[in-house]
């Protein structure tokens, strides 16, 4: 990983997460150096829909060349459902599997307009993607795999179907 530029961080320590935002902001200043590969959503689901982006990719400024990537499930399928499988099973699955497909689409660039921050930028690349691959637009992130739901949340979601009610 050091050979290939890697950037990690754990995205709890906000120092961390202020270094790698310097470090990104110098590589796009760096007309010589390649675009940089970052998955804004944190963790993957399963192939149906785009959760939501983590705003600081869309923070730093630069073009956006967005990538859709859908997989094929017919011959072997490349996600794990970590709450069901071991890491072994998983691995074992993939291994096993005839092929692991997908479908790759390259989008046009994309750049922040002056009037939009980095939250609606992150909404609005997520749901080019969402079209060209076929999947639906999710509101959160997916911390709610591995999460319960917090009570305020659940308290928001029931006072707003109270109103419609």
């Amino acid at each position: 990983m050091q050979t290939t530029q890697h950037v990690l961080f754990e995205r709890s320590e906000m120092e961390d997460r202020h270094l790698v935002r310097k470090k990104i902001r110098e590589h796009i200043a760096d007309k010589a150096k390649l675009p940089i590969l970052i998955f804004p959503e944190g963790t993957c689901i399963n192939n149906t829909s785009v959760m939501m982006f983590k705003k600081g990719s869309f923070e730093v400024g630069g073009i956006i060349y967005p990538v859709a990537i859908k997989y094929d499930p017919r011959f072997g399928d490349a996600f794990w459902n970590s709450s069901k499988y071991s890491m072994m099973t998983y691995i074992f699955n993939v291994m096993t599997s005839w092929a692991i497909v997908c479908n790759v689409w390259y989008l046009p660039p994309m750049v922040k307009e002056e009037e939009e921050d980095a939250v609606h930028f992150a909404n609005r690349v997520k749901v080019v993607i969402a079209a060209r691959a076929g999947m639906s637009v999710l509101p959160w992130d997916g911390g709610l795999k591995r999460k319960k739901v917090k009570e305020s949340f659940k308290k928001e979601q029931q006072r707003k179907y109270c109103q419609i009610v």
